[in-house]
């Protein structure tokens, strides 16, 4: 049975702070793609080398989904996420330091593990603490913030590197970002126990694997983290590389689509409410947008490496990205409706550690793919056919968005 949602104090203010989080969770993760050309020139490290540096972060970032599912669902969610935030700043704020592969590798390591728990704590917040008429468009926030993240960070990071070198960016980026930990443990609620009240008699990890909706939830963000991932860890590379882009060029023009995508999530997250609202079902919704966001984004993606011109490239990637913001915006909110309170962190977790693998394999296969094929053409065809597949998941194995009726435990 699920408990009674206590209300949060400053609702609106947590999610604000929950937005900005996410906004510096993305620009720390994508700020090795930002560095990587004049980093990787530095510490002359091999196509091959990025890609692992570039996959380790998702090591430890999809292994330890399971810990920290369980951990917010089980503890006071606010102060786990608080300390899971100062060890990844702490990560990046130490990457500027480093001399070698090794070290590097260590830290983005480290990074996964800080990072792990913001989605499970997200899914928890949201789900425990906010109504499911307002779901979409805070997903659609959160969705947004993570997608300005890479866009600014594009954007201020390649003008850091230019002018202050690769290091200068990882001391400033890890630095500022200590700073929010000061109005986020202002902020939380001061009366919440220790141990969340779900904690007791809420599902197993094996109660929640054996729903079909679970593996639809799986593959489908498996495709999308395998195009997002792309993005954010190869397409500076990319436009340097195979376009030809300068680096002033690349921090502008490469921040576009992170721009298009966190405009077009919660334009999507906020129109999925609005139909919701005026009587559509929220399966019908949630579903349509998930499935027609993957499929149309897919369709453009191999187009993108084929066309000779650089910049009809960009503006094909920035109208993929803009229909992908379709399904950005409501996948967790599928996930929330259908495990409920006392099963969001632990299904958030499992689905974001399975999901992340694509972060495992895929900068890394593409890394390989580019070096023995010497072009982008089969990592952008690979990426379509992983957006179709997502698609179809969420069709056949989510018949509908009925909320799980959970065994009392």
């Amino acid at each position: 049975m699920q408990q009674p949602r206590p209300a949060l104090p400053h609702p609106w203010r947590l999610l604000a702070l929950l937005v900005l989080s996410i906004f510096i969770n993305y620009i720390d993760r994508a700020n090795l793609a930002v560095a990587a050309e004049d980093l990787s020139r530095d510490l002359m490290l091999r196509p091959s080398q990025l890609g692992l540096l570039l996959s380790a972060f998702f090591w430890t970032y999809a292994a330890f989904q399971l810990v920290a599912g369980w951990l917010v669902d089980r503890y006071n969610v606010f102060w786990v996420y608080g300390i899971g935030f100062f060890v990844w700043s702490l990560a990046t704020g130490l990457t500027g330091t480093v001399n070698g592969f090794a070290m590097l590798f260590a830290l983005r390591l480290v990074l996964g593990m800080g990072e792990s728990v913001a989605y499970p704590a997200y899914s928890r917040i949201l789900a425990s603490g906010f109504p499911e008429k307002h779901h979409g468009f805070c997903n659609a926030a959160i969705d947004a913030g993570s997608k300005l993240g890479p866009a600014l960070g594009t954007l201020i990071g390649g003008l850091i590197v230019a002018a202050a070198g690769w290091r200068s960016l990882f001391f400033i980026l890890g630095g500022s970002a200590l700073l929010w930990l000061i109005p986020w443990f202002v902020s939380i609620p001061k009366n919440l126990p220790a141990r969340a009240p779900e904690a007791v008699g809420g599902p197993r990890f094996l109660d929640i694997m054996k729903r079909r909706e679970v593996w639809g939830t799986f593959v489908g963000l498996f495709a999308i983290n395998w195009s997002w991932y792309f993005m954010i860890t190869w397409l500076p590379y990319y436009l340097r590389a195979a376009r030809g882009f300068t680096q002033a060029e690349m921090a502008v023009f490469g921040s576009v689509p992170f721009w298009c995508i966190a405009a077009s999530s919660v334009t999507f997250g906020w129109l999925s409410d609005r139909l919701i609202a005026g009587g559509l079902s929220v399966s019908t919704v949630r579903r349509g947008f998930a499935a027609g966001g993957l499929i149309s984004a897919g369709m453009l993606m191999l187009p993108v490496a084929l066309v000779a011109s650089g910049r009809t490239a960009l503006v094909l990637l920035t109208i993929a990205t803009g229909l992908f913001g379709m399904c950005t915006s409501n996948i967790w909110a599928i996930t929330q409706r259908l495990a409920g309170p006392s099963a969001a962190g632990k299904w958030t977790g499992a689905q974001n550690a399975f999901g992340n693998l694509a972060g495992v394999f895929g900068p890394w296969l593409t890394g390989v793919l580019v070096e023995r094929t010497g072009s982008y053409v089969s990592a952008f065809a690979l990426v379509s056919v992983v957006l179709v597949s997502g698609a179809i998941s969420f069709l056949v194995l989510i018949p509908r968005l009925d909320p799980v009726v959970w065994p009392e435990r």
